[in-house]
């Protein structure tokens, strides 16, 4: 099969998990998934089927949404709750204090992964160091957070909720981290869920005993398309002749087809006359030209 089936992963699997259960429960061997998404964490996990697999590493940036729980005065070795706790402190944080900070971490921003993440440095993971006690100097990189909203916060117990909408690559422990050092307190994370990725959402989402029960038909019934990997792509249709050139590996012309307003290196959707998605075209306009990118047999 071939396609998206949206999994809600649950806590204590890791992305890795879910794709050895969904390889058993589909009865494929061609499986993968499009982002890590930390053991602890729940949501939004697009597992690939098939031709969707060479999606992997040419996925648009999709922001991707959270709705992350946080508790102040606390610090860990590993960002979150979950870890070794290595300070701890009185505080009393309002929720003013919170509101006047958060503004701070909206757009691009400079992060360091945490030392418990799945970076690798130097052709190691940056966890398979952390549990040896290893703790190396990390480049920062750039991230962009879109929005970020604090749902609710308890200043008795010094607890709260937050939603952020952000690029792939960010780190919501080291977010709810940097934004305890701005309070002056230190912060923890204490639960994650991804409610978006990819552009699907947590509605559309199957939970993994649900997929357990099904048969692969049934699973089959339940994938988007591959196509939809790529809906922030602009969709372009080939008359017939034009798709079979395509179909075998021949740039089109771009003065036969009714696309406009091109810019050179744009990514497209291309599809057939009847809409069935042949795969993605990138524009070179020196050549006047929509050529192969990626095909999706």
């Amino acid at each position: 099969m071939n396609g998206v089936i949206i999994v809600n992963k649950p806590q204590d699997f890791t992305s890795f998990d879910i794709v050895a259960v969904m390889r058993k429960c589909c009865g494929q061997k061609k499986i993968g998934h499009t982002g890590t998404l930390d053991p602890m964490a729940t949501g939004v996990l697009p597992i690939l089927l098939g031709n969707a697999t060479k999606a992997q590493d040419i996925l648009p940036d999709s922001h991707k949404e959270y709705i992350a729980e946080f508790q102040l005065g606390k610090t860990s070795n590993t960002l979150d709750i979950w870890g070794e706790i290595i300070s701890e402190c009185e505080c009393r944080i309002s929720k003013q204090d919170i509101l006047d900070v958060l503004p701070n971490f909206i757009g691009d921003i400079e992060q360091i992964p945490p030392m418990y993440s799945a970076v690798k440095k130097n052709g190691v993971r940056l966890y398979e160091l952390a549990r040896k006690g290893i703790e190396i100097e990390r480049d920062s990189r750039k991230v962009t957070v879109s929005e970020i909203s604090l749902l609710n916060f308890d200043e008795n117990c010094q607890v709260g909720k937050i939603k952020i909408a952000c690029s792939k690559g960010t780190y919501i422990r080291s977010l709810i981290d940097d934004i305890g050092k701005k309070l002056g307190c230190g912060a923890v994370m204490t639960s994650l869920v991804r409610t978006k990725a990819c552009g699907f959402t947590l509605e559309q989402s199957k939970s993994l005993d649900e997929l357990k029960q099904l048969t692969p038909q049934e699973i089959e019934n339940l994938t988007f398309s591959t196509e939809s990997l790529f809906e922030d792509y602009q969709k372009i249709i080939l008359n017939s002749r034009q798709a079979f050139k395509f179909s075998n590996g021949s740039p089109v012309d771009i003065d036969k087809t009714n696309f406009q307003n091109i810019q050179n290196n744009q990514i497209l959707r291309i599809c057939g006359k009847n809409g069935n998605f042949i795969g993605l075209g990138i524009v070179d306009t020196s050549k006047n030209i929509i050529g192969i990118y990626k095909m999706f047999p």
